[in-house]
């Protein structure tokens, strides 16, 4: 089904470590807001939706949430691995480095490791494309928070990239629930059937 290009879809160079940087970004990671939650959602609402156009439209984001998620992969371990044991305990990533070392676990960046109860699949194509609007805007929001949160170039460019796309799903998605709606009000029209007193005298 997916062609898999070995390569990110925009590039991540941090040349600086950062391990408690790499705290706040893993969120984004496996985060209830983060790019696994996002990709599993959309996989999964897809199977539920109405209209070829809103399936694919499902399928082509949830595939691109994945490739986010190699992109916030790519930084956190970027940010880590240069990184001291000192340099690790100083923020406060101890507990984290015993368990997994420098390697990517999925959690958000209070330490919550991922849950399925982050994403919904409700069955109902305008109660999920609802929600993956608000998804979206939300993912959008903790783009920028941690934007906020650093002054490296390396970090802050491929997070407003991220940021942006986040902006063009939450566009992509209303397209497909305007043309959901439109098709489900088209099935609410019924053919009307002619009681005698309305047919024409000079026809009766």
């Amino acid at each position: 089904m997916w062609v898999y290009e070995k390569k990110l879809q925009y590039p991540v160079k941090i040349k600086k470590p950062n391990p408690k940087l790499a705290k706040y970004i893993i969120t984004q990671y496996g985060g209830p807001d983060g790019e696994l939650a996002a990709s599993l959602r959309y996989l999964s609402q897809r199977f539920s939706m109405v209209t070829p156009q809103a399936r694919a439209t499902l399928n082509d984001i949830g595939t691109e949430e994945l490739a986010h998620l190699e992109i916030i992969g790519t930084m956190v371990r970027q940010l880590i691995q240069g990184a001291s044991i000192d340099e690790i305990k100083a923020a406060d990533l101890g507990s984290y480095y015993a368990d997994h070392d420098k390697a990517i676990y999925p959690l958000s960046a209070a330490g919550v490791p991922f849950t399925a109860a982050y994403i919904q699949s409700k069955g109902d194509p305008i109660t999920d494309l609802q929600e993956n609007m608000a998804a979206e805007e939300k993912a959008r929001s903790t783009y920028e928070w941690l934007i906020n949160l650093t002054d490296d170039p390396d970090v802050i460019d491929p997070l407003r990239f991220l940021r942006q796309r986040e902006v063009v799903h939450f566009q992509r998605f209303g397209e497909a629930l305007r043309i959901v709606q439109e098709y489900l009000d088209s099935q609410k029209v019924f053919p009307v059937v002619k009681t005698p007193d309305m047919i024409s005298p000079d026809k009766k």
